[in-house]
């Protein structure tokens, strides 16, 4: 019976289209044997040099023109070369077997360096790198796709266009209206905020509406103990003021809650994490984690917030100016919302200029302007004397990758504290701050929302 190695090897050389697929995907200590390995490395070298397959003679000879091999390799190496042909194999299974082949190889690798680590064999790496490692070993599949054909691919592209995108609504009109009907996965998303104006119930608000609307939820918190998130989520949804709950009779809480269940198929996970200790590492650790032991996946993740995550680059001590930890944080949280296929929400401070101004821009970004860069939407939660008298708060956007900031560059929401709700103002709340310019009508249901490259399946 041939071995998978030796099946590889062969369709490596006789199978052109095969080996360009899978090449970039396999390393040469996934081979066990060292004259495996060492014919890998000749069949890939000659590939990229001459652009072709390399045909059994020309590996033979490259062989045999090595100097490194013992006479017992050279003679392992005519063996194996031996039995190659071009039988034909089935390609599905030939890819999928390869595949699994690669993952258990880099899975048993990055065991036995993790291993190593432990033992403090290896000088370069701590045991801080085993989580890392295991990962990467685990991530291991075939990605084919190199890129849109803008000529060739037009029919894939024009169904893009005209097909719906799943979207995660508001519960908020004018949310809805600036997002084209919510927010995309892949996405981050960022309100800007001073401190007590709103940030943590903007998602605490958000996090409720998407629960009731049967998705699932992961808030992690890094501001305030999941207890006490838990409890503003309790305010919204059982719609009882915050400072009433604890006179809440027992019956009384558990019929809410058992009545709020019967409601939603969504569930609605909250982490709590040390301030400034957590970083999008840990976060696609506990996604792991959460569908393995809870089959849980979240349609959405709220990060509670932004400024106070740590870098999985950079080290807390690492000598760095707060414009690269910011921005990197941003980064490596887009990154983690394109991986886990989810739009991200979080929050960030204003600056000093912008606590209690009426009016915020960009340049109030405390810490960092990189993060509007990464950010696909990011609006300013704007809270003054007058519309705290009135309930209501206003939300200026500042950046916009799903709609013009023409419209509805501003508009208020209704507030409602002691509940922990927003809620839609009336009409004539709006028309007070329409900007001259402003759109004043838009419906977003009537377009056509695009999808981008990535949605595609070439």
């Amino acid at each position: 019976m041939e071995r998978i190695e030796t099946t590889i090897l062969r369709n490596l050389v006789f199978n052109e289209e095969y080996s360009r697929k899978v090449i970039p995907f396999i390393e040469p200590d996934y081979f066990e044997q060292r004259t495996e390995r060492i014919i890998f490395k000749e069949i890939t070298q000659f590939i990229v040099k001459y652009g072709a397959a390399i045909t059994t003679e020309a590996l033979r000879i490259e062989l045999e023109n090595r100097t490194d091999l013992s006479e017992m390799e050279i003679k392992e190496s005519r063996e194996i070369t031996a039995g190659f042909n071009d039988a034909p194999v089935e390609k599905q299974w030939l890819l999928d077997t390869t595949e699994k082949w690669c993952r258990d190889r880099a899975i048993y690798l990055a065991l036995m360096e993790s291993v190593s680590i432990a033992d403090g064999q290896d000088k370069e790496k701590n045991r801080d790198a085993i989580p890392s490692i295991l990962s990467d070993a685990l991530a291991v599949s075939f990605d084919n796709h190199i890129g849109h054909n803008y000529l060739e691919d037009y029919k894939e592209r024009y169904e893009a266009y005209h097909k719906k995108e799943d979207r995660i609504p508001f519960d908020l009109e004018y949310f809805n209206k600036i997002t084209k009907g919510g927010l995309p996965n892949k996405t981050l998303n960022v309100a800007l905020a001073g401190t007590g104006v709103g940030k943590s119930l903007f998602m605490c608000h958000m996090a409720s509406s998407v629960l009731l609307n049967g998705r699932n939820v992961l808030y992690i918190t890094m501001e305030m103990a999941e207890e006490k998130i838990a409890e503003r989520i309790d305010a919204n949804l059982l719609n009882v003021p915050i400072q009433d709950l604890v006179d809440l009779p027992r019956t009384s809480f558990e019929n809410k809650v058992t009545s709020l269940s019967k409601k939603t198929q969504g569930q609605l996970i909250i982490k709590e994490y040390p301030t400034a200790s957590a970083h999008s590492g840990h976060f696609k650790a506990l996604l792991n984690e959460l569908a393995l032991k809870k089959s849980f996946k979240p349609d959405i993740i709220f990060v509670d917030y932004l400024n106070i995550c740590a870098s999985s680059r950079y080290k807390g001590s690492a000598n760095i100016n707060s414009y690269t930890l910011v921005k990197s944080i941003a980064e490596e949280l887009r990154g983690l919302a394109v991986e886990a296929e989810v739009p991200i929400v979080s929050a960030t401070q204003t600056t000093r200029s912008g606590y209690g101004s009426s009016d915020v821009d960009l340049t109030d970004t405390s810490e960092s302007f990189g993060l509007p860069a990464t950010a696909d939407l990011m609006f300013a939660l704007i809270s003054t004397e007058e519309l705290e008298q009135l309930g209501q708060i206003m939300v200026k956007q500042l950046k916009n990758r799903y709609n013009d900031l023409s419209v509805f560059k501003r508009f208020i929401v209704g507030i409602d504290r002691a509940k922990m709700r927003l809620y839609d103002c009336e009409q004539t709340a709006q028309d007070d701050i329409l900007d001259s310019g402003q759109e004043e009508e838009y419906n977003y249901e009537e377009q056509k929302p695009k999808k981008s490259f990535d949605g595609f399946k070439f």
